[in-house]
């Protein structure tokens, strides 16, 4: 079960299903007609944004699992952005979905995911590339930002 908890996706399907109950339970504010489009908008980005984001790592031969040693510091692309835009796409996902269910009150859970996410995995893969990469690392993360 432990190991189960060091992947990512099973945070946030595991957010996804407590917003999923969350909706039965929201008050059924009515929202206006352009919410679904955003919330399709944020999916579609959000599943784009891990595919290019996973290709980049791909490209470089380095790992996407979180724990593992890197073999490559990825500084390009949409790295260029965001330190982490594969758990920015996890947000925007989830966002993404809580708005398409219209459980307003599941809008909690963005910030606590990325808590649990920066506390459970970005931590580490921050100590893990600075420890492999020192300076580089630490000039990339001067100037790019953790989240966006």
């Amino acid at each position: 079960m432990v190991k189960l908890l060091d992947w990512p996706p099973v945070w946030l399907a595991a957010f996804l299903a407590l917003a999923y109950g969350i909706r039965d339970a929201d008050m059924g504010l009515s929202l206006p007609g352009w919410v679904p489009w955003l919330a399709v908008a944020l999916i579609v980005a959000g599943l784009g944004l891990m595919l290019l984001s996973a290709g980049h790592l791909k490209a470089r031969k380095t790992t996407i699992i979180p724990h593992r040693n890197p073999s490559a510091l990825v500084t390009h692309g949409v790295y260029r952005f965001s330190r982490n835009p594969i758990y920015l796409a996890d947000v925007a996902i989830l966002l993404g979905a809580i708005l398409w269910w219209n459980a307003l009150t599941a809008l909690i859970l963005v910030p606590v995911f990325m808590a649990v996410i920066e506390w459970r995995f970005i931590r580490l893969e921050e100590k893990t590339l600075r420890a492999h990469f020192g300076a580089k690392y630490e000039s990339w993360a001067a100037v790019v930002r953790r989240w966006l």
